[in-house]
């Protein structure tokens, strides 16, 4: 497990001001670090990535400041290894789809909607030398996006969950899933994933704590014949999911 040399999966602010001396900027006197500055917080996550991970990251200037520890956690819970796997929206900084290639040695194929999100996840691929195979969505999330035949053991996503647009946070396309509860891109994405997953494939969702999204999109994925399995994780102060769906 990817680890600082304390031992703990994360890393110390002081260490990350070596990496990246432009965090005094947001140090209090008590050498706290700002995390309500969006520059900040990108800057921390960037140390931690490649720290704990040996990746380079570039985020956008108006997308999600994806946090490193959170998502490999959430990969810890499906990926055992070697695995062919999808991942639907892998977002401007392609850091699951990196970091399920270079720590799980999977074969990784990633997509991407927004045009300028696809380059920034085009550029993060190329500057960590990493293999992973990266297609724009257009609008799509598997089917005519993925070929007829082509076949997963996992497809996995960080998917868009909320009702209605957020202010100041997401971006439209990030954030709203649709639904009465946000759920409807989920299921979508559960529904055309059948025609994509090898014989005992998996799909697995990171997920916010929010009971009636969770609900929604467990029941259409029993309807649909999956067994599921819910495996909730803390990260900080926060608790996430992640939605397993097994073929």
């Amino acid at each position: 497990m990817p680890a600082w040399k304390d031992g703990k999966l994360g890393l110390p602010v002081k260490e990350a001001v070596k990496l990246f001396p432009e965090l005094n900027d947001y140090l209090d006197e008590r050498g706290r670090l700002d995390f309500s500055n969006r520059e900040a917080r990108i800057l921390y996550n960037k140390a931690i990535a490649k720290a704990l991970f040996g990746l380079e990251i570039e985020y956008h200037p108006r997308g999600l400041v994806t946090t490193p520890v959170s998502r490999y956690l959430f990969l810890k819970t499906f990926l055992r290894g070697g695995e062919r796997v999808l991942e639907i929206g892998t977002g401007h900084t392609a850091m699951m789809a990196l970091i399920a290639e270079r720590l799980f040695k999977c074969d990784v194929t990633a997509t991407e909607l927004d045009e300028e999100f696809f380059e920034y996840a085009r550029r993060n691929i190329e500057r960590n030398g990493a293999g992973v195979k990266l297609i724009r969505s257009n609008g799509g999330i598997i089917r005519g996006v993925i070929p007829e035949g082509e076949r997963f053991d996992v497809i996995f996503s960080a998917p868009p969950y909320y009702e209605r647009p957020t202010r100041g946070v997401l971006t439209e396309r990030e954030g709203v899933g649709g639904g009465e509860h946000g759920e409807a891109f989920s299921v979508r994405l559960i529904e055309e994933a059948l025609d994509h997953l090898k014989p005992g494939g998996r799909v697995a969702l990171f997920l916010p704590d929010k009971k009636p999204l969770i609900k929604a999109i467990e029941e259409k994925g029993k309807e649909l014949g999956y067994s599921v399995r819910d495996v909730k994780f803390k990260v900080g102060t926060r608790w996430r999911h992640s939605l397993i769906m097994k073929k």
